[in-house]
């Protein structure tokens, strides 16, 4: 680590040591601030009041200054919200007043220190291994791929894991707003979104991270989340031959998936026939995978749908590969991820390359 960056780890946690406790235990997945004597926690999915507390609104001020300039961002009234990340890689969310009526607010979503894998999430219930074989067969024969899920379901760690299934020697570009993915590759070259300085100088947006990523000799392009218009220029890519690609979105089901795709592809001002849209859109995405966060706490994938082509009367049409279904007995909830047994289209192709060789869980699945 270098002298700067030691400095703002140094005095990040000086100025954050009200909830260094929690920063340090890992069974804490994020931490809520919402004013300087009141702050929670998420253990398990749940949330939980603490009873630490800031000396006053001027220390959490301090901290959250720190914490900006740790990323060349400003709070100023200009800047109601912002961004950043802590030097461990955490990510923070500002959001101070008049907007935060409460004063200055911030959520705070850990770094895990521990990489979660695949065999991660089938250890704790959310894919099972006939699922993340059939994923894997899909991210290696360069299949689009959405993540689909609500905020805080685990979209970005279940991106991770998908990402340590692309093919060794393949060149990935990254790009977010603020970096919080760790792929799991060596070809990795990460990009972030910049602001411009106070006099408007500099700079970067998403979509021209994503136009300077197509002249960047892309394998893989990954955006960690679209939000806004770069969503029609990561569809335009995967329609041009940048296969592989992955994303995430929040939806609460595959179709809604595709839905906020198109409103966040309007958002970039075009013009263009709602149906010529979608219709690059459905031909575009191959699979979303839905994953949600249940009142319990439990993470679980729900579906892996396959995006087929519109409908006679132009909307979006998807076919279930996987669906979790769920039994109870009155008193204890079982949730399974099961085949629907309808076989992807793609199913001849992968044959055809000999990516269907070694699979042991999920011959059905591909109709073998």
């Amino acid at each position: 680590m270098d002298q700067p960056a030691q400095l703002y780890d140094f005095s990040t946690a000086h100025f954050l040591s009200p909830i260094s406790e929690f920063m340090n235990d890992d069974t804490v997945s994020e931490v809520m601030i919402n004013g300087p004597d009141e702050v929670y926690v998420e253990r398990g999915g749940r949330l939980e009041r603490t009873d630490v507390a800031f000396e006053d609104a001027d220390a959490l001020y301090a901290a959250v200054r720190n914490i900006a300039q740790y990323v060349g961002k400003r709070l100023t009234p200009e800047n109601i919200s912002i961004e950043a990340r802590l030097p461990d890689g955490s990510r923070v969310h500002i959001v101070q007043s008049p907007a935060a009526r409460k004063g200055i607010c911030v959520a705070i979503r850990k770094f895990s220190k521990s990489k979660l894998d695949v065999n991660g999430l089938i250890r704790g219930g959310s894919l099972t291994e006939e699922a993340a074989e059939f994923l894997s067969v899909a991210v290696g024969s360069a299949r689009n791929i959405i993540v689909s899920g609500g905020t805080g379901s685990g979209k970005t760690t279940l991106l991770n894991c998908l990402s340590a299934m692309i093919p060794d020697g393949e060149r990935i570009i990254v790009l977010e707003d603020s970096s919080e993915l760790q792929l799991q590759k060596e070809h990795v070259v990460p990009f972030e979104v910049t602001p411009p300085d106070r006099y408007g100088r500099g700079g970067i947006n998403m979509r021209g991270l994503f136009r300077a990523s197509l002249r960047m000799r892309p394998d893989r392009i990954i955006v960690g989340e679209c939000r806004g218009g770069e969503a029609l220029d990561m569809i335009q890519a995967m329609n041009s031959g940048h296969g592989g690609s992955m994303s995430t979105a929040h939806a609460n089901s595959p179709l809604d998936a595709l839905a906020r795709l198109e409103v966040m592809s309007l958002m970039g001002d075009i013009e263009m026939p709602l149906t010529a849209l979608r219709t690059q859109i459905s031909a575009a995405i191959d699979l979303v995978v839905q994953i949600t966060r249940f009142h319990s706490g439990e993470r679980r994938i729900t579906h892996i749908s396959e995006v087929g082509s519109l409908t006679s009367g132009g909307d979006y049409a998807t076919r279930d590969i996987f669906v979790l279904k769920t039994e109870s007995d009155g008193q204890d909830i079982q949730r399974h991820l099961l085949p629907t047994g309808n076989v992807p289209s793609f199913a001849d192709e992968v044959r055809s390359e000999g990516l269907l060789d070694d699979i042991r869980h999920s011959q059905e699945v591909w109709g073998q």
